[in-house]
């Protein structure tokens, strides 16, 4: 079986990615040092969680307004990949504080706020698995969907700007400093890592979906 251009691509930028990661030049920064290395791998799973979350919400939307159970599918799968890419976030996230921090979890706005929307979409996959009824799981699921979403803003990206937080780029703002990148590292993030990790999630959707497809159709046919 072949595989598509972009799995083949998503295949090369990951394995450029790891190689890069850990045995590439870094710039030598105080506090962070060789853990500067993480920033291939943390910082684009956040942002490929978004993402995620981005095309769950936009499917549940899609869903409220056709009544297309294809859509309610489609969005629950990227949630259920958004919330992987959170949990390999969040790990990467207090591997990385145990080394610049001095522990992995020191209630920090930006771990708080983590885990507060990790815990938001966990509930959105229980609230869809306590119903059996297909049509009102798939209503009521889609407009918890967008709440949760919605509760990312707060929780991720505008609290931890109001605190003081421990995390690179502090006093008030949470991001990574421009600064403790060089040229280099900022067009691998760009350019391999961040679409390499996208790519990947994309891929466990997809295969997810067809998994999930070839079940029904089993079913249809016992």
């Amino acid at each position: 079986m072949r595989l598509a251009w972009w799995k083949i691509l998503c295949i090369l930028q990951l394995l450029t990615i790891s190689v890069a990661g850990f045995l590439g030049d870094v710039p030598a920064k105080p506090i962070l040092n060789e853990t500067i290395r993480n920033y291939y791998f943390h910082v684009p799973m956040w942002f490929g969680m978004m993402i995620f979350f981005i095309v769950s919400v936009v499917n549940s939307v899609k869903y409220l307004r056709s009544g297309n159970l294809k859509h309610d599918s489609l969005a629950v799968e990227y949630a259920n990949i958004g919330l992987l890419f959170c949990i390999l976030g969040l790990s990467t996230g207090m591997i990385w504080a145990n080394y610049t921090w001095g522990k992995p979890w020191s209630n920090d706005p930006k771990q708080i706020g983590a885990a507060i929307a990790f815990l938001i979409y966990f509930a959105y996959l229980v609230l869809r698995n306590s119903m059996i009824d297909p049509d009102k799981r798939a209503k009521i699921g889609a407009v918890y969907n967008i709440f949760a979403f919605a509760m990312l803003f707060p929780t991720i990206w505008i609290i931890p700007r109001l605190l003081e937080s421990l995390h690179p780029g502090g006093m008030g703002n949470p991001a990574l400093n421009p600064g403790d990148v060089d040229s280099r590292m900022r067009y691998l993030f760009y350019f391999v890592a961040f679409p390499g990790w996208t790519l990947l999630g994309v891929w466990i959707a997809s295969l997810s979906i067809r998994l999930k497809n070839l079940e029904e159709k089993k079913l249809q046919h016992a």
